[in-house]
This record gives C-alpha cells, sequence and structure tokens, in this order.
C-alpha cells in the first residue's frame, strides 16, 4: 500500500509536534585521542609465536607450545618446549603472556581449527619457566577462548581476553590475583576484532587486534581500553602498525617497566586460517617472529601545553 500527503497536510502535521532535543550523556573524562606517541626502536627474531613480556631485566616469549627467556639483546637463555608437565586440566595451546613478581602468568587451552576449550590460567616460575600452580577459568563467564592474559599490577587482578566465540572482542574477564576468583567482564565499546593480546600500563589496558587483512597488505591495531567500574568501557584506537616488515599476524605485546619501551609480536610470512597455519605466502618458506620495540612518549595534556607556552 502506498500513502500519499497532499502537499499541504505534511506541513500542517509536522507543525503539530514538538521536537525535544535528545540527552546523552557524556563523560568529559574520556578522549578519542591516542595516550602515546609510538616510535619504532628496532626488532629481533624470537623462536615464540605467541606473545612477549618483560620484568625490566629479560624479555619471555611464549610459543604455541613453549616458553623462552631472552636477554635484552635478543639472545636465547632458556627454553621450556614441554611446558604443559603438570597442568591439572590438559592443555595443546599457549596464548599471550605477561611477568609479574617474577613470576610468568600464561593464557591456556586446548585449542583446534579456531576452536577453544578448557581455558585455565597457569602460572610459571620466571626463574626456571617451570609450572608452580594453575587455576581454570569461569564457565559462566561467557568466555570461549582465551588468546591473552595480563597483570593489572595496581588492582592486583588479572584479566583475559579471546580471539574466537560469540563474545569474541566484545567483552575483556576479570579475576582475583590473590584468590583466582572471577570478578566480573567488562563490555567494550566499540569492539576491537581478532583481539590477540592484552597487557596494563599505568592504570590503562591495551589490546592488540589482528585486524588488518595480510592478503591485501592491511596493518593491524592497538586499541586503548578505558576501564572504570561500569560494565562498559570506551575503546580508542592508539596505533596503526605501518611499520611492520611485512604485515602478517600481530601477536600479544606488553611494556618494559624500566625503559618504558612497547613490545609487539608480530609474525609474517605464514597464510593463517583459523589460527592455524596453512602454507606461506610467495617469497617466504618458513614462519618468521619477531619482536618490535617502540619508544612510547606520552601526549602532553591542554594544561602541560598551556603552562610550556608561557
Amino acid at each position: 500500500m502506498t500513502i500519499r500527503f497532499r502537499s499541504l497536510a505534511l506541513p500542517l502535521m509536522l507543525g503539530a509536534l514538538t521536537f525535544a532535543p535528545i540527552a546523552q550523556a557524556v563523560d568529559a573524562s574520556l578522549t578519542t585521542q591516542p595516550t602515546y606517541r609510538y616510535q619504532l626502536i628496532d626488532t629481533f627474531e624470537v623462536k615464540g609465536r605467541q606473545g612477549v613480556a618483560s620484568d625490566g631485566n629479560y624479555y619471555y616469549v611464549s610459543g604455541s607450545k613453549a616458553l623462552y627467556k631472552y636477554d635484552k639483546n635478543g639472545k636465547l637463555l632458556l627454553a621450556n618446549e614441554t611446558p604443559f608437565d603438570g597442568y591439572p586440566i590438559p592443555a595443546n595451546h599457549i596464548g599471550g603472556i605477561d611477568v609479574f613478581n617474577g613470576e610468568i602468568f600464561v593464557s591456556a587451552e586446548n585449542f583446534m581449527d579456531g576452536v577453544g576449550k578448557d581455558i585455565q590460567i597457569a602460572i610459571h616460575d620466571a626463574e626456571t619457566l617451570k609450572l608452580k600452580r594453575s587455576f581454570s577459568f569461569e564457565p559462566s563467564s561467557g568466555q570461549q577462548e582465551v588468546s591473552g592474559i595480563c597483570v593489572d599490577t595496581d588492582k592486583r587482578t588479572v584479566w583475559m581476553v579471546s580471539w574466537v566465540g560469540e563474545e569474541s572482542g566484545r567483552y575483556i574477564y576479570e579475576y582475583s590475583l590473590d584468590t583466582g576468583k572471577y570478578l566480573r567482564k567488562v563490555h567494550l565499546q566499540a569492539v576491537p576484532q581478532w583481539i590477540q593480546g592484552i597487557h596494563y600500563w599505568k592504570g590503562k589496558l591495551f589490546v592488540t587486534a589482528d585486524d588488518g587483512n595480510a592478503d591485501f597488505d592491511e596493518p593491524d591495531n592497538l586499541y586503548r581500553i578505558d576501564v572504570t567500574d561500569k560494565t562498559y568501557a570506551h575503546v580508542v584506537r592508539e596505533k596503526i602498525f605501518s611499520e611492520v616488515k611485512r604485515q602478517g599476524e600481530i601477536e600479544a605485546g606488553g611494556v618494559d617497566p624500566k625503559t618504558g619501551e612497547l613490545l609487539i609480536l608480530f609474525n609474517r610470512g605464514s597464510r593463517i586460517v583459523l589460527g592455524m597455519v596453512k602454507g606461506f605466502y610467495p617469497g617466504y618458506d618458513r614462519e618468521i617472529s619477531e619482536v618490535y620495540r617502540f619508544r612510547m612518549t606520552p601526549y602532553a595534556d591542554k594544561a602541560t601545553k598551556a603552562k610550556a607556552k608561557k
């Protein structure tokens, strides 16, 4: 059915309506601007392909089935290529990692062709890379896979993220560092795609997202999450990783607490389908995993800039 209005009818009808302004609460503390500038320092190749973290003295790297310890010149010092020994829940895959107070926090699971199960947080000794203890995730959280983990050293909580599943990218999940108790999940707005890692630095959470298509040489991104006590959190794109040697797959990273440098692990050369290596791009016969180091310079706030002008 088609409804037609005579020429005078519509203006008369609109004139009878009252239009009220739409009220929208805006948090004045939120910003759409990045917190830091990022300048590439250098890169170095590593054996692991999942994530990198630092305690200020060493670099720790996770492979899908291994843990590695490097000195700060990029020299391999120690490897644990049987990291699942002693796990109370069988696992076959490690994602991103973090290191805090002499312990490596490992995001572990059983993973195959894009499907994860039996998620757990495994805690390894940073000196020996051996397992110390672990605790499982809370199924009622809705999390279906784990791709990264970090420690909020100020609140003493642990955060996990997921790469696939119905809630992939939409939520981050918080646990107590001291008890392992599940605390809550936080809804991300807007939602990053294909989250690979999470790290905490100076009151903020950051996530790496494999949201660029390597087939078209699209770069991946870093996002900042402004977490509060609300059930949702504001998300801002911090950086576009256009500097990498060949666009591939971004993984998890962290900040060196002594230097303030951002560390991000990237893989290049391999084609990734549902999280699994399925052949290589032209010119490559192996996958290359590299840690990229970036100098982080805070953006000056308005007050600082105004003071500098005086």
